[in-house]
Parts: structure tokens; sequence; C-alpha cells
């Protein structure tokens, strides 16, 4: 085959023999992650950052709200946010895409979810739907349990308990974190306490309690229990900066059970997200080529021999 070889000044890229070699600015090494505290988000930005150190990057996480993660990618302090839920982040992000200063570049997840859930002792005496919670409104206290002040599930708690929706007018959102609401879950389920809370899918909360979603929540959190996609946000202008990144950032693709695994190593094993993140792509070598095709390492070498010899087997 005859080897073709040309450079694109604006996108920094050599193409030799259909694969691209990006050339890429000293200052593409570092590259700036958004974690918004939720584990699965932790997982899949873990896994991104073992890959690139493999690719010869930097990469640095921070751990910020959602609001702050999308002022600091149009600030260009955020270069990657791979936790982007829709639709029920839509109200945070759109401002960012109608002022063009972020860039949705993939799904990297499909089949999620995000709403209420319960016990399942609870559905099973009569709570399936948000306008059952009123109906056991002093066997709940009159508390719906969410996580980090902020968040957008937190927001539309207020927003339903403001306009009175479901009759929840006297409700009170308790706000503390991912971990500190399923410790309050925990200990209801132990004592056959009733308690509502943010549920959502990837999580080791699935198998870890027996819970329900509850339905009707579709104006709020989106039809089929909240079914969400999770998409792959960049800040405007880092895919001409940085090409070979957002190739490889582009090319991500998680699964529910790949999350779910890596979720239960960090939360049920203790495991530090890199080492989780680590052990999983050891055992599961296959998952990563796609996520390489088109990249190479930052010194524009082979991606899948760095990365295994990063990783090992």
């Amino acid at each position: 085959m005859r080897r073709l070889a040309f450079a694109t000044l604006t996108l920094g890229f050599i193409v030799q023999a259909g694969a691209a070699s990006a050339i890429e600015p000293e200052s593409c090494k570092r590259v700036r992650f958004s974690d918004v505290g939720w584990t699965d988000i932790t997982s899949t930005t873990a896994t991104a950052s073992v890959l690139l150190e493999a690719l010869g990057y930097q990469p640095e996480t921070q751990l910020l709200s959602i609001p702050v993660t999308y002022a600091s990618m149009k600030a260009r302090n955020i270069d990657v946010y791979l936790g982007d839920w829709q639709p029920s982040m839509e109200t945070d992000r759109q401002p960012y895409l109608d002022d063009k200063s972020i860039e949705v570049v993939g799904t990297n997840l499909t089949g999620a979810k995000y709403t209420f859930a319960v016990p399942k002792y609870v559905a099973d005496d009569g709570v399936k739907d948000f306008s059952d919670l009123q109906k056991f409104a002093d066997k709940f206290g009159r508390k719906i349990y969410g996580i980090e002040p902020g968040n957008n599930g937190n927001r539309m708690i207020l927003d339903m308990i403001g306009k009175g929706d479901f009759g929840l007018k006297d409700w009170e959102l308790v706000e503390s974190s991912e971990q500190g609401m399923l410790a309050e879950v925990e200990r209801a389920v132990r004592n056959k306490q009733w308690i509502a809370f943010l549920g959502w899918a990837p999580h080791p909360m699935n198998s870890r309690f027996e819970i329900e979603y509850l339905s009707g929540g579709d104006a709020y959190f989106g039809p089929n229990y909240g079914g969400a996609e999770i998409f792959t946000n960049i800040r405007a202008g880092y895919g001409a900066e940085c090409p070979n990144v957002t190739k490889f950032v582009s090319n991500l693709r998680f699964t529910l059970e790949m999350e779910n695994e890596m979720m239960g190593a960090i939360l049920d094993d203790g495991k530090d997200p890199k080492i989780a993140a680590t052990e999983w792509l050891k055992t599961h070598a296959e998952v990563v080529k796609p996520w390489l095709e088109g990249v190479t390492t930052f010194s524009g070498d082979d991606a899948a021999k760095a990365v295994e010899s990063h990783i090992g087997s």
C-alpha cells in the first residue's frame, strides 16, 4: 500500500497509512477532568486517566459540582467531563451549548437511569409512584434524601417541593453526599424504616439493597424511570488544540456491567479508583482496543503497545 503523509496545521494531524499520529503542543500533556463526586463518574474518569498515563499524558481530576464544572469549562480551566447525564442535566448544559463554550463529542453510556427510589418493602406496602409519597408522609418523616448541594437532582426535588407537585409542599430535602445518602439508606433498610431517596444505575446500590424505582417522575427525570444517556463533553476549542486526546475521549464507551464492577471495588472493597480501574482493565483488554482506534501516544507511538506495557496482563 502506498504510504500517504500530509500535515494539517489546524488539527495537528499527520495521517500515515490511514492511522492518525497526533502532533500536539506540550500543554496537551496535562489533561484536566472534572469529577462531580458520583462513583460512576469517578470510575470512568479513573479509567480514562489510567489509559492516558499509559499514553504519556498527565491527567488530573478536580472534584467540582455540576454548575462549577460547566463554568470551569467555559473559563478553560477544565478540559473534559465524562458525566453529562441527559436529560436530567439539560438545564445545566444548555446555556453552554448556546454560547458554544462546550462541545458534546460522544455518548459514553446508554441504559442508565436516575429517579426516586424506595426499599422494596416500602414499594410492597403501596409506594409505586411519585404520587404515592404523600399518602404515607408521616412514615417518610416528610423527607426525601438527596446527594450533594447544587446537584441537578436535588434542584429538581426543591422545585417539586416549591411547586407542591405530588403533594410534597411541606416536605424537606436532606442534602449530604452520595455516601451520606447511602448511609441513611443502609440504616433505614437495616431497621425496616421508610425512606425515599435519589437512586440511579449504574451503581452497586442496585445489588446492595433491594430497591424499586418510582414511576410518575417523567416531567422531571424523563421517561422510563429517568432513563438516561451519559455524554462526554470537552471545552470549546479543545479538539483543535489537542486532537489526540479528543479522539481518545470521543472513543470511550462504557457499559452498566463494567461500571457496576468498578464501583463495587471502590465502594465495597475500599480500593483507590485508579487501582480499581487498572485491575479491571487488566482482565478486559478486549474492551480497550476500540477506544484506541485512531489514537497514538503523546509522542506518536503505538497506543496499544504502550497500554499493554503500562498495565500488563
